[in-house]
């Protein structure tokens, strides 16, 4: 049994990938490696704040939270409770009952017996005696030193090119000419490098994925589009954030309005690569990459 500064962790890996996962608090998953790599995944275990439920602590790694953002229903403590159930490939990271939020998250992992490829299932329940209206928000926090790609919508979405093609989100401390930002037709990249005030953006992204290069690893996260239905933040169902200490991937659910026991999920697949040679990354992008 390994642990994660004091909380007790569990491993799932294969020949090529290891995840790192909390047992008993969370859910939560703290390291992420590629073929022995160092963790991918930031480690902020020092930084906590006061709430109306207690002291959170955000302890790096991936998580699972809810949108809209209020601090007194999103930021509520997780360091005991949680439970795993092993599945077929993986397991079933169950955390406690939310005091606060009147919630229960859990995610289930598996991992592919023979790839760098995990399948994330995000799932809320609502178990307020009312109904409540909230989107499934998964967090990735990753090291700094990296560089964070946002592809971008190109083209026409009407024969005559008279209708918007793209919407983003800036957020109040966001400046528009952050040196880390390089804002392109065809992608946004962040680089991560740490500074403040943060930056954040989100985005209607139609191509169903974010991706992270560091230290020769490129990870990739897609994740379920829903064009139908109404996302928070304006419309955003991917954003990121990059402070001092660490830089985050994240992908949103729709918006959905829950009964009592109703549930929501949002899913999400990871890949992790030794190279930018992917097709899903064009030369220019690639090019940039290497000479950053």
């Amino acid at each position: 049994m390994s642990d994660f500064h004091g909380l007790p962790t569990a491993i799932l890996e294969n020949d090529q990938i290891r995840l790192e996962y909390l047992t008993t608090a969370g859910p939560r998953i703290v390291g992420l490696s590629y073929r022995g790599s160092t963790n991918l995944l930031a480690d902020v275990h020092d930084i906590v704040w006061d709430t109306p439920h207690g002291k959170y602590f955000p302890l790096g790694g991936h998580r699972l939270w809810i949108s809209p953002e209020i601090p007194e229903k999103t930021n509520i403590p997780d360091k005991t409770g949680a439970q795993v159930r092993d599945i077929p490939g993986g397991v079933e990271l169950i955390g406690a009952s939310e005091p606060g939020s009147g919630i229960r998250k859990s995610v289930r992992v598996v991992l592919e017996a023979e790839h760098p490829v995990v399948q994330l299932a995000h799932t809320i329940v609502n178990e307020n005696p009312a109904p409540i209206t909230i989107a499934p928000w998964a967090i990735t926090m990753f090291a700094l030193g990296g560089i964070v790609l946002l592809p971008q919508p190109v083209g026409n979405t009407d024969p005559h090119g008279l209708l918007h093609n793209r919407l983003l989100a800036l957020w109040p401390y966001t400046r528009i000419n952050d040196p880390r930002l390089t804002l392109r037709d065809d992608f946004i990249l962040i680089h991560a490098t740490p500074s403040l005030p943060p930056v954040k953006l989100g985005y209607s992204n139609s191509m169903g994925w974010l991706a992270y290069w560091s230290n020769g690893i490129l990870f990739r996260k897609s994740f379920d589009l829903n064009p139908r239905t109404t996302y928070p933040d304006g419309g955003c169902n991917a954003e990121s954030y990059c402070g001092d200490r660490f830089v985050e991937l994240e992908s949103l659910g729709p918006l959905v309005t829950l009964a009592p026991d109703e549930e929501t999920s949002l899913t999400e697949t990871w890949e992790l690569f030794p190279t930018l040679e992917v097709p899903f990354i064009p030369k220019v992008i690639r090019d940039l990459l290497k000479r950053a």
